[in-house]
């Protein structure tokens, strides 16, 4: 494991880069591509990806009553209308704000964890980051929530989407499916894409596309990076590193997305949306608490020891 050292630090920092830049990524489409038909294109792009992969590796899309439902869960709340929701919020919201709203997920997850799985109860750490992180969302809201602007929709939309997305990823980890990783996310893709498009042609004016270079820029990155790059990459690492070690990306994407709003977009965060962030972030750490330190730490010391993953945890294959 020693030689892939240098690949899973590449790794880490590809999916920490690339999720930081699909907020801009989106707002840049959204001035030339409508939202439903943006995320309609981006994923089929990366379902045609996906589809020559799975080839590739002489795996096969296959549909049964195990598999069936999964990828139906994946296409209706992961992969069409939660996106959707993030694409039609950032036509008001900026890509800043709307990447520091998502990253209120792992509250969400820590949440339904709790109600829907045994054995993944609240602690007084995960509360007590679930309330830090409320108030950081309350602080942003602030000033929408008292002058009931259009912003404050564009938000509700971001933040509805991590609770899809959250519900998404707790009932799959509750159905315990052995579903490999491409196959899998495949299958939700497609259902999503029959959705996405009767979506688009029912509720779109397609007369308002523009195919220039920032459109079809923004559709073929999000389909490659975003959609395929990421999740490949990801369940690649997953084999070799704890997720405990992935989800620092939440804590890394925001700040990113941020900065690259500001440097590109010329997006003005004011002091209130600034400080309601550090809440959110802070609300992130405080969640994980002592465990994940203690954890972080252990994984840190077997890495730069010379081992990419602590030998009593179990690997995911």
């Amino acid at each position: 494991m020693k030689s892939e050292k240098p690949l899973i630090v590449a790794g880490f920092i590809t999916i920490t880069t690339v999720w930081g830049s699909t907020w801009l990524a989106i707002k840049i489409g959204l001035d030339s591509i409508t939202p439903v038909f943006g995320v309609a294109l981006r994923f089929t792009l990366a379902a045609a990806i996906l589809a020559v992969i799975l080839r590739i590796r002489g795996g096969r899309l296959t549909f049964d009553r195990t598999t069936i439902p999964v990828y139906a869960l994946l296409g209706i709340f992961s992969f069409s209308f939660p996106f959707v929701l993030v694409y039609w919020g950032e036509q008001v919201v900026s890509s800043g704000l709307a990447s520091i709203l998502f990253a209120t997920y792992p509250f969400v997850v820590a949440l339904l964890s709790h109600l829907l799985l045994p054995g993944e109860h609240l602690t007084p750490f995960k509360i007590t980051g679930t309330l830090i992180g409320f108030a950081g969302v309350v602080v942003i809201f602030w000033s929408d929530l008292s002058s009931g602007s259009g912003g404050f929709a564009g938000m509700a939309a971001i933040l509805l989407s991590t609770v899809l997305q959250g519900f998404s990823l707790v009932m799959v980890k509750k159905k315990g499916t052995q579903i490999p990783p491409v196959q899998m996310t495949l299958g939700g893709i497609v259902f999503a894409v029959a959705i996405l498009w009767s979506m688009a042609f029912a509720l779109e004016d397609f007369s308002r596309l523009r195919f220039d270079a920032a459109g079809v820029g923004s559709i073929v990155y999000l389909g490659t990076m975003g959609s395929v790059v990421t999740f490949v990459t990801y369940y690649w690492l997953l084999k070799r590193v704890e997720a405990l070690f992935l989800s620092l990306t939440a804590l890394i994407t925001p700040i990113l997305a941020v900065l690259l709003g500001a440097l590109l977009l010329n997006e003005v965060l004011g002091s209130r949306i600034v400080m309601g962030a550090a809440l959110v972030l802070l609300g992130i750490v405080t969640a994980n608490g002592s465990e994940f330190f203690r954890k972080a730490r252990r994984r840190t010391l077997h890495f730069f020891a010379g081992e990419a993953s602590d030998p009593d945890s179990p690997r995911v294959e």
